[in-house]
């Protein structure tokens, strides 16, 4: 077993942590589905399918696939953790202090596989064991409703953590349907054994500012680009960079403005890294995406900018320039397969990446510039708007030559 750790977005992938989609996807509809950020309903049966799919491509090129539902049960063995996440999961200011108590006692009772798929697929009042004492909650629920709202988008394992050298970011989720998600990766950085003794980054309380890992592009070992929009502010960028700087795992973050719209919710919606030099980019902003370029000053940041991203971001990598291979290729089919997370590509190597697909012009434009693309099937995947970065954590990859 190698050490964890990860330096760039496209050094040899050796270690990822996905999250194969279950009962959770089953619990959206179309009167909840907006609220859990869903933009349709998938078919479950046919969404595994594609993830097993994706799973296996990534294994059959040597990448050691890890599963999160499966790695939260090993760190149920634990007591402290099931009293973390039982704690997160069971608010007495939502559902009553007379069922929060019963809730935790039955809970903390089950065994860990169980309450691990509890804790991803949620609970409804109709599936509670019967206790002799209902408080005024229990009373006045309906059947379907939930007690333990379910996390469909634990699917996007990017968004949770993000590993930048040896250590790791437990993020701080902005969206209240992903809020929970934080505890349950937390226990796992904390209370497995595979990692032990690893340092926290971030520590994904609520009480942090909103940082998400998909806003985050590690462009070369030490240069770290972080998207500021609809899912992390400005002041959770510059937390992030005063721990990566004083912990000595970055020396340049670049605090990127993006849209705050649906279309653009992270940074890797519009960008990602597809080789040492180069970015698959979504047209529209490639000329007017700015940076603003944060480094040490003593004990705090000293920022200068704005400037054009593209032009900060070599400045910062040590290059010329960065090769740019454009999303789509005229700007309706650029909306469309930015729309489809055509930029929301997985690096496997230096030039190998995972793409959707269904984003033929963009897939044929990464291959015209000498990136080989790896094309899986994404239809029932992609309606919670992610791609195969976004469900996606390296936790291991090659350093980048």
């Amino acid at each position: 077993m190698t050490a964890s750790g990860v330096t760039s977005e496209v050094g040899r992938l050796r270690t990822v942590l996905l999250h194969r989609p279950g009962a959770e996807l089953s619990r959206l509809t179309p009167r909840n589905s907006s609220d859990l950020l869903f933009d349709g309903v998938p078919w479950v049966g046919r969404a595994q399918e594609e993830h097993d799919a994706f799973a296996q491509e990534l294994r059959d090129r040597g990448v050691e696939v890890l599963y999160l539902q499966q790695l939260l049960a090993e760190s149920l063995a634990s007591e402290p953790a099931r009293a973390e996440v039982v704690h997160s999961a069971v608010a007495p200011t939502m559902v009553g202090p007379t069922l929060a108590a019963t809730l935790r006692s039955w809970l903390l009772d089950l065994p860990a596989d169980e309450l691990a798929q509890h804790l991803v697929a949620g609970l409804t009042h109709d599936e509670l064991p019967r206790s002799g004492a209902a408080g005024v909650v229990e009373r006045m629920a309906g059947p379907a409703e939930f007690v333990v709202p379910p996390l469909p988008n634990v699917l996007f394992t990017r968004d949770s953590s993000v590993w930048v050298r040896d250590q790791v970011a437990v993020t701080s989720p902005s969206m209240r349907a992903r809020q929970r998600e934080a505890s349950l990766t937390r226990s796992i950085y904390t209370h497995h054994p595979r990692f032990d003794g690893t340092a926290l980054l971030y520590g994904g309380s609520r009480e942090e500012a909103w940082f998400e890992g998909g806003d985050v592009l590690l462009l070369s070992p030490g240069v770290v680009a972080v998207g500021v929009g609809q899912r992390t502010t400005p002041a959770g960028v510059e937390a992030f960079a005063l721990r990566a700087f004083a912990s000595g795992v970055a020396h340049t973050v670049l605090a990127v403005p993006i849209a705050q719209e649906r279309a653009t919710m992270h940074l890797d919606t519009i960008c990602t890294m597809v080789d040492t030099d180069a970015v698959v980019m979504f047209p529209a902003v490639a000329d007017t995406l700015m940076a603003w370029t944060v480094t040490a000053d003593d004990e705090a940041v000293r920022v200068e900018g704005p400037s054009p991203f593209l032009v900060a971001a070599a400045k910062a990598m040590e290059l010329s320039e960065l090769r740019v291979v454009d999303t789509g290729l005229d700007p309706v089919t650029a909306e469309r397969e930015q729309w489809d997370d055509g930029n929301n590509t997985l690096a496997i190597a230096p030039g190998l990446v995972v793409a959707y697909e269904r984003n033929v012009v963009t897939n044929q434009a990464l291959e015209a510039a000498g990136i080989e693309v790896v094309r899986i099937a994404g239809s029932e995947l992609g309606s919670g708007r992610g791609g195969p970065r976004c469900m996606s954590c390296p936790v291991t990859r090659d350093p980048q030559s």
